[in-house]
């Protein structure tokens, strides 16, 4: 531990509080990255997922205690049932709309459910029997939500646009995918594909083209993304037990090692949006680190 003395000279009052300014910015630098346990090993099921945060701070993700339930977690990690859906419903992607309502996927009922957070009454805000699976969603600035579709099984997989009265419609097909966002600026689609990554071209409309490949990797599995402030794709490496930074071009920038090895899903959150809360399959909780920028999501949630 330093020891600082402090003189009436104003000259070295002044350098003594640049000095610990700058320390402690320093020491702060060091902590980001760094993930810790944040809620308790096995308070969720093997489904935990969606971690999505509300403008008051609070963390929610799917199935806590057992599967149909949506749990809600104070910053301090304390977690309460927040809903249970209705019986035979089961959720995954969690997002919230411009109105401060929790848009969930469920993917037994080929559902994307609405819960209204001060009355908790929950609907039916999208449905489609052609959807295998809505697995994670997505929301852009004009609230219109976009879902990937995996069919495990078949190995195929879709992409549907959901418009804010409701429609559901096809934008493409492919082999399975799973995470997805949109990029801060509203003009580009990120979904995962096995173990790619595209971006494609978003329109005002929320039509996509013009499809290219961000990264390839060549091992492992991969879950949900979410995009940072600065257009960098954060994706859990499930099975490595990783989130890895990457830009928009594709490059590498960082990878965080985790506690758990099976990350199946990331958000933004905390005072400032730079605190990340990553879902743990295999560890049945969640983890959490600090990051360099806030989350895309986060500043248009919480824009004034």
């Amino acid at each position: 531990m330093f020891k600082v003395n402090f003189y009436p000279n104003p000259c070295k009052a002044v350098f003594t509080i640049l000095f610990l300014a700058v320390y402690f910015r320093a020491s702060a630098q060091s902590k980001l990255f760094t993930s810790s346990v944040f809620t308790p090993v096995n308070s969720f099921t093997t489904g935990v997922e969606g971690p999505a945060v509300d403008r008051d701070g609070n963390i929610y993700a799917v199935n806590f205690q057992h599967d149909g339930t949506i749990g809600k977690m104070a910053p301090d990690g304390t977690v309460t049932v927040f809903v249970e859906l209705p019986a035979g419903s089961v959720g995954n992607g969690i997002r919230f709309d411009s109105h401060k309502n929790m848009l969930i996927a469920d993917y037994t009922k080929h559902n994307i459910l609405k819960v209204d957070m001060n009355t908790k009454q929950i609907t039916v805000f999208a449905h489609k029997d052609q959807m295998a699976q809505p697995n994670d969603i997505a929301i852009d600035k004009n609230d219109r939500l976009y879902a990937s579709d995996p069919n495990w099984k078949a190995g195929t997989g879709k992409i549907w646009r959901i418009d804010t009265d409701g429609k559901v419609t096809l934008l493409d097909s492919m082999a399975t995918v799973n995470g997805i966002d949109v990029s801060p600026d509203n003009q580009t689609l990120y979904v995962n594909e096995k173990l790619k990554i595209w971006a494609y071209a978003l329109s005002a409309k929320g039509e996509i083209s013009n499809k290219r490949l961000v990264i390839e990797f060549p091992d492992f599995g991969m879950d949900g993304m979410r995009c940072d402030s600065k257009g960098n794709i954060y994706q859990a490496r499930y099975g490595k037990g990783t989130v890895v930074k990457i830009s928009p071009e594709g490059k590498i920038i960082q990878e965080i090692k985790l506690t758990g090895q099976k990350p199946t899903n990331v958000a933004f959150g905390g005072r400032d949006g730079k605190t990340m809360y990553i879902t743990l399959q295999d560890q049945g909780n969640l983890e959490t680190f600090r990051v360099d920028e806030p989350g895309r999501e986060w500043m248009m949630t919480n824009k004034k």
